[in-house]
């Protein structure tokens, strides 16, 4: 098990930044450049010691080229059942979890998403 002092959730949050980071290539040193973050503490957070501010979840979402909400979701920050309603939400959410996809191609998919909901009719 886990030796996660806080709980599951900030070891999954943990993971998921992993994943995400390693999906894109980069080093725990590339990706605190890149989000503005220091990379001992980035490197608390990916193993579930620290409980990242929503402002540092967007730094690194920013800097990971993925969704803030689904960073926000995973740690607990926002319901996922909440979102649901909105079936973008459900799109975007979809890609930014791929672990398949690179952070570019990710970008590339969620701009590409992203024109076509701007020109879809609102119904």
């Amino acid at each position: 098990m886990s030796k996660n002092p806080l709980n599951d959730l900030g070891s999954s949050l943990g993971d998921y930044l992993r994943e995400q980071r390693q999906s894109a290539k980069l080093s725990l040193r590339q990706l605190s450049e890149l989000a503005g973050v220091s990379n001992p503490y980035l490197s608390q957070i990916e193993r579930g010691l620290k409980r990242p501010s929503a402002e540092i979840l967007q730094q690194l979402a920013k800097g990971l080229e993925v969704s803030a909400e689904s960073l926000y979701v995973k740690a607990g920050i926002l319901d996922a059942e909440v979102t649901h309603h909105d079936p973008t939400t459900d799109v975007r959410r979809a890609i930014a979890a791929d672990t398949h996809l690179t952070a570019r191609q990710k970008k590339t998919l969620l701009d590409i998403y992203e024109s076509y909901v701007e020109d879809a009719p609102r119904s």
